[in-house]
């Protein structure tokens, strides 16, 4: 049964060393450092006080003087009690014996403690009474004025809570700077968006000249979510100081946030234009805003002169490789990563991409070297996953699922992604029912529409059709608008069974959602050449072309042109298709089906 800490602890306490040491022990000794009797700080141990959301960071000052006192048994006991009782979660009990400890002392780190431990306990009394004593003793110190500050503003007192914050301005240890963006830090937590915005625009009357002040009360807006006010108090603070880069990053932030990325990269240019042409910090934002844009050449042209002027800079590094990577300059990007891993080799994110690219290549076992050294990052998730599919590769099967059935997941998204990763390395080797059975596991009790799609397609594969439409129209019972669903079940029906006026219904529903998608433009080809309207299918599969070089899009394609009639265009999209994808099974099967005197190949 739980020992419960009460009032009344009888133990014997003497004043022999050895009690003293023993007592001291199980308290924090910095708050004896005033006694006549006390030990060093190294040879005494100290307790872990609570953590303290409301204490702000520490700044330097001179600590006040302490008073001498004598070190009772009752203020020994009463140490010991409150220490006890707080480590056994008996806050109430540590508040009344530290609060008495605080009264009776006036030592400032006794009141201190008393003060963060009432905070810590909730108890609004006790915290006010011992924050007040702690304003008292040490009047140097902001922590006491913000606790205050806090406490006031939660009982909706502006008045109060502006006594205490101008007092933190100017009565305390600190730059002006300093203390300001301590309380920005402090009020920003808040949840009053309104009341906190009235505080700051009051204790701001008197500094409106000072681009400290506006840029802090930019802050607290952008906090508080009002981005209209933020943006003119930072274009106010722009125009008092233009060469401050924190202002002017902060002025594109918002921007962004409000979805104005043009906006923010046609200001930044002007700013550019009138700064020096060397300014690193604001010409990466600028490469960064145009990333954001999809403007990737511009984006690029950026990070090559920033390479220039820090050829060693991480985030230029990685920012390039990632451009490089998206205009398909592997060679390049490989380059700037390997210089990344080179340079630290916490990169991990690099390293994760140089698997990747190790993988495009075909070059499996430098691709899993890569994979295995990711230790942490964005990607350490996904790495372990891609190096488990690479040992079905190199080695086993079974090796792979091994690996795989040892990652830890932390959450149901990873899961999903580790279930995939299993029925797709089944599926590869045509073990369909053992893939089945992993979908099945999962989904047993469950809806999740990714793994019912992916257990749907499976299913197609495996001619078991009324699963795959039962999983489907699930799927669209819970989620109408689930395009991918929609598609995926027209073209079912379309490819598989004679019902194509349903197929048609379903694929055209998933083009209202999304017009431009090349799967299913090529699905709404084919339903239309099933249903014998040839010259409709070829324009919407040569529209799937325009979009992307897919060789199943191209065997549509290809049947269609040769069923209407032109086969010398039909040959000429398929022979184009198969140099690019000599493997693809499918457009091989469909040459072969409608030219099976010359082999495609």
């Amino acid at each position: 049964m739980p020992d419960p800490v009460v009032k009344s602890i009888h133990l014997p306490v003497t004043n022999t060393p050895g009690t003293i040491r023993l007592l001291l022990s199980l308290s924090l000794s910095v708050l004896l450092l005033g006694c006549q009797t006390t030990p060093s700080k190294d040879s005494a141990a100290t307790a872990e006080a609570p953590k303290q959301p409301e204490v702000a960071a520490e700044i330097p000052r001179t600590e006040p003087p302490r008073p001498k006192i004598d070190l009772s048994e009752d203020i020994l006991y009463k140490v010991m009690v409150a220490e006890v009782a707080g480590q056994r979660g008996h806050l109430d009990i540590s508040v009344e014996n530290y609060l008495e400890l605080a009264r009776a002392t006036r030592d400032p780190k006794v009141v201190e403690r008393a003060t963060r431990i009432a905070v810590y306990a909730r108890n609004t009394e006790a915290a006010a009474e011992a924050a007040q004593l702690w304003a008292q003793l040490d009047p140097g110190n902001p922590d006491p004025h913000q606790i205050l500050a806090v406490m006031s503003l939660r009982q909706k007192n502006v008045e109060e809570t502006l006594v205490h914050l101008e007092q933190i301005l100017k009565s305390t240890a600190g730059e002006f700077r300093q203390k300001l963006w301590m309380i920005v830090n402090m009020l920003g937590r808040e949840r009053d968006r309104d009341l906190v915005m009235t505080v700051m625009e009051r204790l701001l009357s008197d500094h409106q000249d000072e681009v400290d002040a506006i840029y802090a009360f930019a802050d607290i807006a952008s906090r508080m979510g009002d981005l209209n006010r933020s943006l003119e108090l930072l274009t106010k603070a722009h125009a008092m100081a233009p060469d401050n880069d924190d202002v002017a990053l902060s002025y594109i932030n918002i921007l962004q946030r409000m979805e104005r990325t043009n906006d923010a990269i046609t200001w930044l240019e002007e700013v550019l234009a009138k700064r020096d042409s060397n300014d690193f910090n604001l010409r990466l934002a600028y490469a960064r805003l145009l990333y954001s844009a999809q403007r990737f050449d511009d984006a690029r042209r950026q990070f090559e002169i920033l390479v220039v002027a820090a050829p060693n800079n991480p985030d230029v590094l990685y920012w390039l490789g990632n451009l490089y990577l998206q205009t398909n300059r592997i060679d390049d990007a490989e380059l700037y990563f390997k210089r990344l891993v080179d340079q630290d080799s916490r990169f991990h994110n690099a390293k994760y991409l140089l698997g990747r690219i190790a993988e495009e290549r075909k070059d499996y076992a430098t691709a899993s070297v890569w994979y295995e050294s990711v230790q942490s990052g964005d990607y350490a998730f996904d790495a372990q996953v891609r190096y488990g599919l690479l040992l079905g590769k190199r080695k086993s099967t079974e090796a792979a699922l091994t690996q795989l059935q040892s990652i830890d997941t932390s959450n149901q998204a990873q899961e999903n992604v580790l279930t995939e990763a299993i029925a797709e390395l089944l599926t590869g080797e045509q073990r369909y029912a053992d893939a089945m059975a992993v979908y099945d596991k999962a989904l047993e009790n469950r809806y999740d529409a990714d793994l019912l799609y992916s257990r749907a397609m499976l299913a197609e594969k495996m001619d078991m059709l009324d699963l795959a439409e039962e999983d489907l129209r699930l799927i669209l019972t819970k989620e109408p608008q689930h395009a991918q669903a929609l598609n995926a079940l027209g073209y079912t029906l379309a490819d598989r069974t004679n019902r194509y006026q349903e197929a048609y219904e379903l694929i055209q529903k998933a083009l209202t959602l999304e017009p431009k998608s090349y799967y299913f433009l090529d699905s709404m080809g084919w339903v239309l050449y099933r249903m014998g309207k040839h010259e409709e299918a070829i324009d919407y599969l040569r529209k799937a072309m325009a979009l992307t070089q897919d060789p199943e899009i191209a065997a549509h394609l290809g049947e269609v042109l040769w069923v209407a009639g032109d086969k010398k265009g039909a040959q000429q999209v398929w022979e184009t298709a198969l140099k690019n994808t000599p493997e693809h099974t499918k457009l091989i099967d469909v040459m072969k089906r409608f030219t099976p005197i010359d082999n495609p190949r």
